[in-house]
């Protein structure tokens, strides 16, 4: 179990509102936060809590930057360095296309290419995660995530390309 870090509130009466915390490394800081919703980010010396070695105001974005940065990620370590580009691309079922009026199944896209249709939009009505026996009818949009090669592979797959 991980140690939690004390932290100490004390009201500025018509200021705001100042919280503490002394770092397991010995490093005294503060954060004050003022009514107008402005917060400023001081390190003071251990030894005279008066004594503010250096401030930094911060914008209300900056404090939320700045909050996300300090956040621990809890699954960061599961990320991959790997980077994987996926494209989004609305595929259209035509004429000329080998699957209008025959399922999802029979495409056998996501085995062949590694990309996957996602959903189909017909006319008024969408249709999230179809199953492999949704059939597909002429007009339909397929929308299809994965590899610019993969999702290029679907759609010569599907129109017929």
């Amino acid at each position: 179990m991980e140690p939690t870090a004390h932290v100490s509130k004390t009201a500025l009466p018509g200021v705001g509102t100042r919280y503490d915390l002394n770092t397991e490394a010995g490093a005294h800081l503060s954060v004050v936060v003022h009514q107008d919703g402005r917060r400023i980010l001081a390190f003071h010396d251990p030894e005279d809590d008066d004594s503010c070695k250096v401030a930094a105001p911060l914008a209300p974005h900056e404090a939320t930057a700045l909050g996300e940065l300090l956040t621990p990620d809890p699954i960061g370590h599961l990320h991959q360095h790997v980077e994987i580009d996926l494209v989004t691309e609305h595929i259209a079922v035509t004429t000329r296309s080998p699957y209008a009026g025959r399922t999802l199944g029979s495409t056998q896209a996501r085995t062949r290419t590694g990309a996957s249709i996602v959903a189909v939009l017909r006319r008024t009505a969408a249709f999230p995660s179809p199953a492999p026996d949704f059939r597909f009818a002429l007009g339909d949009t397929l929308v299809v995530v994965g590899t610019r090669e993969g999702v290029d592979a679907v759609a010569e797959l599907i129109t017929g390309g």
